[in-house]
């Protein structure tokens, strides 16, 4: 059995049985049976349900968002958020699928050329439980647009989400198998990849997650796409406007309670501004409201898991024995972990060096552009980082210097359907959203016709 257990009380709240071998070769079977009819539909078919899919999340997002707060302790408030962006990816790729898989005419030698995107089959997609429903919905909408099929391999403790997702396609009408979850274990996600009839994986997780997932499929000549770990910097400027540089900090390090793969993880600050930019900061965090997670009020509820906060107060502890110095929090109570900032963190601390999945941060200053970039591109990661300055012609000039998937002015790291989403180094490769993401997962075939 696999079960979903609540972090903030630990009660059972779901339990499934794994399928047998048997059982999963059969549903991709029945998967693949799918696309052979599922590849023929047209754009505006597939859009009308695709449409139907954000309408029901929509209607019932307190339902949804109900079960995502129970398995894993999202602040309800911030699970409905999480809701309402899935109906808007749904709605971005039924507007939006067409005309980025449009035949791309190209002129030659011959009577006519083009490019054509199509559908490659069986898609396998490896999901996370800290965006329960988001993170599954990125990959969803483009692939089934793009008439391919998916089946998910969820993250074991939210399993009745998993269930949620393969309802909410159901109830939009799609037809049978078009998405299907799978509960397995992780043991099993190397026999789903070899699977024949599953032609490409995308996983978002851990690195040793999607170091195994990438060697599988490349072991089967397979295509994958791996969204990982990251430790975005947040650089705070000596120019920057401070009230709005230190509402987007916070927001950046502690929603979702600090659990999310884009969160600001380093606070680089000014040696000029550091005392009065920290001591704001640290009164903005102390205001964040911690508690049950089903109160709307709730900001900071509890961490997923009591063993992933043990691995947060290692890190800490580490730290502080290396120098690090307290200025808030830094207790945990089971799953709980108070929001806690460090000052006097260098490069060499594990919160620096890195990834922290919860809600700590440290604090690093910087003198000159050239230190900042260069604390900036130590890190292992690249997914995104934060630049928090009144000088635009600074942040264009900096931006080519960095060696991050994606880097956000005055803002913190986010992803939007519109826009392309991945990160380098240790962080992964591929792209998710926009045209980018639904190209991932297509056959991009040369046609060329000729007359004798």
């Amino acid at each position: 059995m696999i079960k979903s257990v609540n972090p903030y009380n630990q009660k059972v709240e779901f339990e499934t049985q794994e399928l047998t071998i048997e059982e999963t070769i059969s549903a991709i079977d029945q998967a693949h049976n799918r696309f052979l009819s599922w590849r023929t539909t047209s754009f505006a078919e597939r859009s009308k349900l695709m449409k139907a899919a954000g309408e029901e999340l929509r209607k019932n997002k307190e339902e949804y968002a109900r079960t995502i707060t129970l398995e894993m302790g999202k602040p309800i408030s911030q699970a409905i958020a999480e809701i309402e962006k899935c109906a808007w990816v749904c709605d971005y790729y039924a507007d939006q699928a067409a005309h980025h898989l449009a035949p791309k005419m190209i002129e030659t030698d011959a009577e006519e050329s083009y490019v054509s995107y199509e559908p490659i089959g069986v898609v396998l997609a490896v999901m996370p439980w800290n965006y329960p429903f988001w993170q599954v919905f990125r990959f969803a909408a483009p692939a089934l647009m793009a008439g391919n099929i998916g089946i998910l391999k969820h993250a074991s403790n939210v399993m009745r989400s998993a269930d949620n997702i393969q309802k909410v396609f159901e109830r939009a009408g799609f037809p049978e198998y078009c998405f299907t979850h799978l509960p397995l274990s992780s043991s099993k996600i190397e026999d789903v990849i070899k699977n024949p009839k599953v032609k490409a994986v995308t996983l978002t997780g851990s690195t040793p997650a999607g170091k195994a997932v990438a060697a599988t499929a490349g072991s089967q000549i397979k295509k994958s796409v791996l969204e990982l770990g990251g430790s975005n910097a947040l650089v705070v400027f000596e120019d920057c406007n401070m009230e709005k540089t230190i509402e987007k900090a916070v927001t950046a390090r502690y929603q979702n309670t600090g659990q999310s793969c884009i969160a600001g993880k380093r606070l680089l600050v000014h040696k000029n501004i550091v005392d009065s930019f920290t001591s704001k900061f640290v009164e903005a965090v102390k205001k964040l409201e911690s508690g049950d997670p089903l109160q709307e009020d709730t900001y900071i509820g509890v961490m997923a898991r009591e063993d992933l906060a043990e691995e947060l107060e290692e890190q800490l502890n580490k730290t502080i024995d290396a120098g690090g110095k307290i200025l808030l929090g830094g207790n945990r109570n089971k799953a709980y972990f108070e929001p806690t900032v460090l000052g006097n963190v260098t490069s060499e601390m594990p919160l620096f060096k890195e990834e922290t999945f919860g809600p700590v941060i440290g604090i690093t200053t910087f003198e000159t552009e050239d230190e900042a970039v260069d604390l900036v591109n130590q890190s292992i990661f690249g997914l995104g980082v934060s630049l928090f300055t009144e000088d635009y012609d600074r942040a264009k000039r900096l931006v080519p210097r960095f060696d991050d998937g994606a880097v956000f002015v005055n803002d913190l790291v986010k992803s939007d359907p519109r826009l392309p989403f991945g990160g380098t180094k240790i962080s992964g490769y591929g792209r998710e959203l926009s045209a980018d993401g639904i190209q991932e997962f297509v056959n991009k075939k040369t046609v060329y016709f000729n007359k004798f």
